[in-house]
C-alpha cells in the first residue's frame, strides 16, 4: 500500500495536499490537532476544513496528534510503517508576532516538531520522501538591504540588480540577519531537514515559501495577509496596514501550484535540496495593489488604516526566483496568477459566509 502522511492537514497547504494526493496514493493520513485556533483564535480555526475533507475524501483519515508529542506520533508511524512513501510536513506556528509572545511554544512546534517527524521517518519509513514547507523568513531581513526604489504603488528593486529579472535565489545568506523568533525556529527546522538528507542520505526537500495562499486559507490578522484582506473586504471588518507605506511587495503562490511542486519533487527526489517557492515575477503585488484588487473583485471598499510600525524582521520587497526548481523540473509551471487566485478566494469565502 502507498500512503502519504501530511502534517497540518487541515491548513492551507496541508488540505490542498490531501485533495491532491488522495488521487495518487491509496491512503492519506492527516496529522492536525487544530493548534492554529490556539494561535489565532476563532478566525484561525481549521476545524471546518477537517470536516470538509472527511466528508469529501473517502481515503483520508485524520489523527488529532500534536507533533510535539513523540509517543502519540510514534503510534501513527508504527501503524503504517514502510507503507508511508511520502511525509509532507506543513504544520507550523507561522506568525512573527505570535512567536514573540510564546517563544517556547513557537520553537517547540517549529523546530522540535520537525525533528520529531524526521526521527519518526528515519525509524519507521526511511525510504519515504520527506518534504518540508519552510519560509523565505529564513533569510531574515537581508532582503531589506537590497537597492530598493520607491514607486507610486510599490517598492521595487533597482533595474540594474541581478535579482530584478527573476527575484531572489537560494544563494542569499541566512546568516548575520534579524529573523524574528519565528524565522529563527524555521531556520532550525530548515537546516535539520537539509541535514537529514545530507548526513543520513534521506530523500528530503526544503521549500522556502513566499506568500502561500488559496481558497482554503483560514486567514487571521497575524498570518495569511491576502486571505484576511479579502475576508475584511467581504465582512466589512477593519484592516490595519503595518509599515513601509503599504508599498511592501510579496509574491503569492496558489496552494495548488505549490503542492504540484511537491509532486514533481516526490517523483524524482534528491537528498537535502532547497528551493525558493513563490509566485515570482508571475504573481506578486504590493499591499496597496492587493487592496485595490480585492476591492475590485469584491465590489466593496475596504475599511483600513495605516500604522507606521512595521512587523519586526518583515520584508520590504520579496519576489522568489524559481529558476533552480524549474531547471530541475522543467515540466512544472504555474497554473494560477494573482487575479485567478483572489477571484477563487472571494468565491470560496462568499460560500462560507
Amino acid at each position: 500500500m502507498n500512503i502519504s502522511l501530511i502534517t497540518g492537514s487541515s491548513g492551507l497547504i496541508g488540505s490542498e495536499a490531501v485533495a491532491f494526493f488522495a488521487e495518487k496514493f491509496d491512503k492519506v493520513i492527516g496529522i492536525d490537532n487544530n493548534l492554529r485556533e490556539y494561535f489565532f483564535g476563532k478566525d484561525g480555526s481549521v476545524e471546518w476544513n477537517k470536516k470538509r475533507l472527511e466528508e469529501r475524501i473517502s481515503n483520508f483519515k485524520n489523527y488529532a496528534v500534536d507533533i510535539r508529542n513523540v509517543p502519540d506520533l510514534e503510534k501513527v508511524f508504527q501503524e503504517y510503517g514502510k507503507d508511508i512513501k511520502l511525509v509532507l510536513h506543513t504544520a507550523a506556528q507561522p506568525s512573527h508576532d505570535w512567536a514573540a509572545k510564546e517563544p517556547f511554544t513557537d520553537f517547540s512546534v517549529n523546530a522540535n516538531g520537525t525533528l520529531n517527524l524526521l526521527e519518526m521517518t528515519r525509524a519507521h519509513c526511511p525510504e519515504a520522501v520527506f518534504i518540508f514547507t519552510s519560509t523565505n523568513k529564513v533569510y531574515g531581513d537581508t532582503p531589506n538591504r537590497l537597492p530598493l526604489v520607491e514607486l507610486e504603488q510599490r517598492w521595487e528593486i533597482d533595474t540594474a540588480h541581478p535579482y530584478f529579472a527573476r527575484g531572489i535565489d537560494e544563494q542569499m545568506s541566512i546568516d548575520h540577519t534579524k529573523h524574528s523568533l519565528f524565522g529563527a525556529s524555521k531556520v532550525a527546522a530548515d537546516i535539520l531537514v537539509q541535514e537529514y538528507g545530507r548526513y543520513f542520505g534521506m530523500k528530503t526537500g526544503v521549500f522556502r515559501g513566499g506568500c502561500l495562499t488559496g481558497p482554503n486559507h483560514s486567514g487571521a490578522q497575524l498570518h495569511g495577509f491576502l486571505s484576511y484582506l479579502m475576508k475584511c473586504v467581504i465582512t466589512g471588518n477593519h484592516y490595519t496596514v503595518f509599515g513601509y507605506k503599504g508599498k511592501q511587495v510579496r509574491d503569492n503562490i496558489h496552494s495548488w501550484d505549490l503542492v504540484n511542486m511537491f509532486w514533481h519533487f516526490y517523483q524524482n527526489p534528491t537528498a537535502g535540496e532547497v528551493y525558493n517557492a513563490g509566485g515570482g515575477r508571475h504573481s506578486n503585488c504590493s499591499m496597496m495593489e492587493a487592496i485595490t484588487l480585492c476591492e475590485q473583485i469584491g465590489g466593496k471598499k475596504l475599511s483600513h488604516s495605516y500604522s507606521e510600525t512595521n512587523r519586526v524582521g518583515d520584508h520590504i520587497w520579496w519576489i522568489s526566483d524559481l529558476s533552480k526548481f524549474k531547471n530541475h523540473y522543467p515540466d512544472w509551471k504555474w497554473k494560477y496568477n494573482l487575479t485567478d487566485l483572489l477571484t477563487e478566494m472571494h468565491e470560496s469565502m462568499l460560500r462560507q459566509h
